[in-house]
């Protein structure tokens, strides 16, 4: 009798463990589905189904930007210098040339094969390799660079390439979603996300006739990033990353890119003319700041202080005084000398901007014709 009943415990276990096998086996496979249809949705379907409306979309802002965005490499020499130990006249140095390469980045603009980058990473350079996202390489011919704004201006031999759009610079607003492409340390392809954190920073890495007036992203950017894309979420170009802010030399939340339409209006010019041709308003400014304010006896800290305008020049024969106080270029409001500097240089020589300044407590408006 024990034994039956024994049997039949273990006939029962049985039964009860195929029950449950199948059960978990269900849920198994259900479970290996539902990971596969995850992993293969759709960018339109994800974006669609699965986030609110408002959050920030970077995909096909990103799949555009890196078929535009190449890899730089140049070559060139340097001089090292080398020392020995002479028994007879000590310590002897000399000069040997020796090979050197650095690596950056850069953004294709035309489907002709003109590439955007930093002067930095093509100075002086021998030989410059430019390499796609699809692995094609190119030699690149230099057409034109500028100290001032550190851009220069590549040329490839290649039709009907991808190239970037650009986008209004004018109208970014601080926490704007952005993305950083580029390769840094040599991996091609990398895309970084962050946002808009401030805008016409000056950070003093140019010469004195250097015109800083950068957009500044918490987008990661490191060393190989410099002349590639910043582009906003519709994967235009809004800046090109140069510099950034670091003790160590590695990213720790400060990158800074040149705005687009600066970028714009200087590659034009190298294109054109092999240089940049700078506007003027003939006048020495100043930032304002609290003891200005308080000397002038102004009501706030808004524009920029005119401190001296030059006899003759396009400022002077609008009519345009010494302390005036400009608060717009156009319809573009300036609260600093690095942005009223950006906004200037998009104009060419010759070019009739309206200039809207404070004298007293009247606003008063100038149309001139800028210098050369």
């Amino acid at each position: 009798m024990k034994k039956r009943q024994v049997l039949g415990y273990v006939f029962f276990g049985f039964i009860i463990s195929i029950f449950l096998q199948n059960i978990f086996s269900e849920k198994s496979y259900a479970s290996e589905e539902s990971e596969s249809k995850i992993l293969n949705y759709k960018d339109t379907s994800y974006k669609d189904n699965n986030l609110p409306n408002n959050y920030p979309y970077f995909i096909s802002a990103a799949e555009n930007a890196i078929e535009c965005v190449v890899h730089i490499k140049s070559k060139y020499i340097s001089d090292e210098l080398y020392g020995y130990y002479d028994p007879f006249y000590g310590k002897r140095f000399f000069k040997q040339p020796k090979e050197n390469f650095a690596s950056g980045s850069g953004v294709i603009i035309s489907n002709d094969g003109y590439i955007i980058t930093n002067r930095h990473v093509i100075n002086n350079a021998k030989e410059i390799e430019v390499v796609l996202n699809d692995k094609r390489t190119y030699s690149a011919e230099i057409l034109g660079q500028d100290s001032n704004s550190d851009l220069a201006l590549l040329k490839i031999d290649e039709k009907d390439l991808n190239f970037m759009q650009f986008d209004n610079s004018n109208e970014l607003k601080v926490g704007e979603w952005v993305l950083a492409v580029g390769n840094p340390y040599n991996l091609n392809s990398t895309v970084t996300a962050g946002i808009i954190s401030a805008k016409s920073r000056k950070i003093n890495i140019l010469n004195d006739g250097g015109i800083e007036s950068f957009i500044q992203t918490d987008a990661a950017i490191n060393s190989g990033n410099s002349g590639g894309a910043l582009v906003n979420l519709e994967g235009k170009l809004i800046g090109i990353n140069t510099a950034i802010q670091s003790k160590t030399g590695s990213f720790s939340g400060y990158g800074f890119a040149i705005p687009s339409n600066m970028v714009k209006k200087i590659i034009t010019d190298l294109k054109e003319y092999g240089e940049v041709k700078r506007a003027y308003l003939g006048i020495y400014i100043s930032d304002i700041n609290a003891q200005i304010q308080k000397e002038l006896k102004l009501k706030n800290l808004e524009g920029v202080l005119i401190s001296k305008v030059l006899e003759n020049s396009a400022a002077d024969k609008s009519g345009i005084k010494d302390l005036d106080i400009i608060v717009k270029i156009n319809d573009i409001a300036v609260n600093s000398t690095n942005q009223l500097h950006e906004v200037v240089i998009q104009y060419n020589p010759g070019d009739e901007i309206e200039c809207t300044v404070v004298r007293g407590d009247k606003t008063k408006r100038f149309k001139l014709l800028l210098g050369s």
